[in-house]
């Protein structure tokens, strides 16, 4: 079984995070290991404290993983300071395997309740050392106007951010444009300087989510680990959100995404002769 490493904080209200990640990563059909980069006190209605892992251990974790269970593809979500930060990129700078794994970067920046998840300083560290090394950044639509530079209110203008992303960082793109204003489907850009794809997908009303960049990235993340291509991998995890989206159930006052046993598991392993 190919294995999928997330490096990410961990949510205590199991939504987003670790969490998800390895419901994500269970759900098509991967092994999931995780090296947790920092505690959050969260719920999915509000960020009550963050404590980052000391950035040794931090290390520590990941090279216990690669160790005994290199993984194909690895993602970071919430790295939240630069010191750890800085962890990632020197392991992946010096990762003796060759070729890296594929590493998908979600630029976690804020919480879907508001709170800064990303310390200034530590955007910094983001942009100049780990972007590089990315092979695919998946910026929401606050995160893609940080990285460009240039605010986005329509499709063309988050198509424009994208390219501007790509040629700064080097490293393909996913712009989520789901909070765009005014649009009848949730509308993501994919741009890797040769390929483009416009994806797209009917909002599901009435339905307010938490994880939904996580789990988003996680399902790439996890169909690169399976053999599927970067742009197979990114119309996947497309297709993954929505329906986890569509499938997502009640918890407490809350909706939760629903990633378990949903068809896009059979069929990229399908897809690829598994």
């Amino acid at each position: 079984m190919p294995v999928a490493l997330t490096i990410a904080g961990s949510d205590s209200g199991g939504g987003a995070g670790i969490q998800a990640d390895l419901k994500t990563f269970a759900a098509l059909g991967v092994h999931g290991a995780s090296a947790i980069a920092c505690l959050t006190a969260q719920n999915p209605r509000r960020v009550l404290a963050v404590e980052p892992c000391p950035p040794r251990m931090l290390r520590r974790q990941i090279e216990a993983v690669i160790e005994e269970l290199p993984p194909r593809a690895v993602k970071t979500g919430m790295l939240f300071s630069s010191a750890n930060l800085r962890v990632v990129a020197d392991f992946f700078k010096q990762l003796k395997t060759r070729p890296r794994p594929p590493l998908v970067v979600d630029p976690v920046m804020m919480a879907t309740s508001g709170a800064s998840l990303l310390p200034a300083a530590a955007r910094t560290v983001l942009m100049k050392q780990l972007l590089p090394l990315a092979t695919l950044v998946t910026p929401n639509l606050d995160e893609a106007e940080v990285l460009a530079g240039r605010k986005i209110r329509e499709p063309e203008e988050l198509r424009a951010a994208a390219r501007i992303i790509f040629s700064r960082f080097g490293c393909a793109v996913l712009a989520k444009g789901g909070h765009l204003n005014g649009l009848a489907e949730a509308v993501d850009i994919f741009y890797d300087g040769h390929t483009e794809l416009l994806l797209s997908a009917p909002f599901v009303r009435g339905v307010s989510t938490h994880g939904t960049g996580c789990t988003y990235s996680a399902a790439i993340c996890a169909a690169l680990a399976g053999g599927q291509d970067l742009p197979g991998a990114v119309q996947l995890g497309k297709q993954f959100i929505t329906d986890a989206i569509a499938n997502s159930y009640r918890v407490g006052a809350h909706f939760a995404l629903n990633p378990a046993g949903l068809t896009p598991a059979r069929r990229w392993r399908e897809g690829s002769g598994r």
